[in-house]
């Protein structure tokens, strides 16, 4: 058999062999609106288990929300029209808030937990106010919307 005959029997092995290739998908990366959605659940809960007194509930909330912020930062380093990186934003506005909620909620402290509540949520909307989403207003919760979970501690 002939170079070329052989080269036109194998070329289109090669091409078969390269199309057999399977690319491996993209990583699935969730959108910022839906990592924030998730934000304000955790907001919601932290204030309930917070009212509660359940301060388990309200340590592993906080620590959910933080998580969240993380991979808002990660994930979404810069948004849409947004002038600063979020990363940025969340560590200057973020961050003493939610230090300042923590030692509340390790204190076991009703008051500082409802105080820092509220900075955290003043920190919320200025960190919107900055990103140029000053229509998002958030604000402590008037209502439970999640009936089918206990907030009230549970005795062990």
């Amino acid at each position: 058999m002939s170079l070329r005959l052989s080269l036109a029997f194998l070329a289109p092995a090669f091409l078969l062999a390269g199309c057999s290739r399977k690319t491996a998908p993209e990583p699935y990366v969730p959108g910022l609106g839906e990592i924030m959605t998730l934000s304000q659940m955790r907001h919601t809960k932290l204030w309930l288990a917070g009212e509660a007194r359940n301060w388990d509930l309200a340590a592993y909330e906080l620590d959910e929300l933080k998580e969240g912020f993380d991979d808002a930062a990660r994930y979404h380093p810069t948004h849409k029209d947004v002038p600063l990186p979020i990363p940025g934003l969340i560590d200057r506005i973020m961050k003493v808030p939610l230090a300042d909620l923590g030692k509340a909620i390790q204190a076991r402290d009703q008051k500082a937990f409802e105080a820092a509540y509220d900075s955290l949520t003043a920190g919320c909307n200025s960190c919107h106010q900055a990103a140029n989403f000053g229509f998002n207003v958030v604000r402590r919760p008037a209502g439970n919307p999640f009936p089918n979970q206990v907030f009230a501690p549970v005795a062990r």
